[in-house]
């Protein structure tokens, strides 16, 4: 099965599902993109994945034109703020899905806020991309 998570940038929330999924079963193919990618990971989500025993920081950030030839089981984009769009795949996929999540990476204050946003978002990621696995993927295995 093969799943393409999207967002903007693909260096937060992307990745962090991304690393999620991959977890949960890793036969998946599982790759995430960005309409704008950054061509880096936000350390921070790194370190949010890594503080859970998740190492992403050997993903890259990619473009989404990289995956717009290939067929895709799911795509899955991952954008939430009501100021921000979500992208469009335009390639072939069976289905599409939204799970959107807030981006950390713009939240503001002091150090321990946004960092405690990461964590928020994290989790929120972990627990929702579970649900999907166990509800739409594993069934299908």
């Amino acid at each position: 099965m093969k799943v393409l998570i999207l967002c903007t940038g693909n260096s937060c929330r992307s990745q962090m599902a991304h690393g999620f999924l991959q977890s949960f079963n890793p036969e998946l193919t599982v790759c995430s993109a960005g309409t704008e990618a950054s061509g880096k990971l936000n350390q921070q989500a790194v370190a949010a994945m890594k503080e859970i025993g998740l190492d992403i920081s050997h993903h890259t950030s990619d473009s989404v034109e990289k995956y717009l030839n290939d067929e895709w089981d799911y795509v899955i984009t991952v954008c939430g703020g009501a100021n921000e769009s979500c992208p469009a795949f335009t390639g072939k996929v069976k289905h599409r899905l939204h799970i959107g999540f807030d981006d950390p990476s713009h939240a503001v204050g002091t150090d321990e806020f946004i960092w405690s946003e990461f964590i928020r978002v994290r989790d929120e990621i972990k627990e929702r991309f579970w649900k999907f696995y166990t509800e739409e993927v594993k069934p299908q295995l």
